[in-house]
């Protein structure tokens, strides 16, 4: 058990952070949501009615939209562009081990690459794919809880419009909600690319060796 820990920390810590940040997402809207039926003169709901209402779908994956969207973006972005001197980028010249032939014949190799043909174009590229995935559930899902909370501040407010989740797509407010994550994911990475010019964090594999020149690119 100590080993599994030790050898699967990074991810535990990653999804114990995640579950607490989630939970307290969810008392922290709960609340909230509450507290804005109240004024509207609605009675309060329990917490299972909370967890199935647009408010709390649309907060949620509105986040994580953007969050897939930057893993992608960044993901296939490193595949053909570089930074000099930063440790997030291949080097400016010559191949990296990712770029090399995938050997079949290699011990304990995944089996798409032993198959090949499409099984292993599909394994190839399945990083990016499974990031584009998961950003186009996530967006689907934003835009199915957008519309439950939009609908429901419409009759809160004595207004009888309604509109379905492809109709809040269309919406000035779906693609405000989207934008303003977005910008600040993507902001993200840059400063990350860039800083990591020129700052350094020893003992993390995101940044160059503490004696690295500014100019030296990607981490070998």
């Amino acid at each position: 058990m100590r080993r599994f820990v030790r050898e699967n920390s990074l991810g535990l810590a990653a999804g114990l952070l995640f579950a607490m940040a989630l939970l307290g997402q969810m008392v922290a809207g709960f609340f909230e949501y509450n507290v804005d039926r109240q004024t509207h003169g609605e009675l309060p709901v329990a917490v299972d009615s909370y967890l199935t209402s647009g408010h709390f779908t649309e907060a949620v994956f509105e986040n994580w939209e953007s969050e897939f969207l930057q893993m992608a973006t960044f993901v296939l972005l490193t595949v053909f562009l570089v930074q000099k001197g930063s440790p997030e980028s291949k080097p400016l010249d010559g191949d990296e081990p990712q770029d090399e032939k995938p050997n079949p014949r290699r011990r304990g190799v995944p089996w798409p690459v032993r198959r090949g043909g499409i099984a292993l174009k599909l394994y190839e590229n399945s990083l990016g794919l499974g990031l584009i995935g998961l950003f186009l559930f996530s967006f689907a899902l934003h835009a199915v809880g957008g519309a439950a909370e939009f609908n429901e501040e419409q009759l809160a407010h004595g207004q009888s419009d309604q509109v379905t989740a492809l109709g809040y797509i269309t919406t000035s407010r779906f693609w405000f909600e989207s934008f303003q994550n977005w910008q600040s994911e993507f902001m993200s990475v840059g400063v990350l690319v860039v800083l990591s010019i020129f700052l350094r964090q020893k003992g993390s594999p995101e940044s160059k060796p503490v004696d690295a020149p500014h100019r030296k690119t990607s981490t070998e």
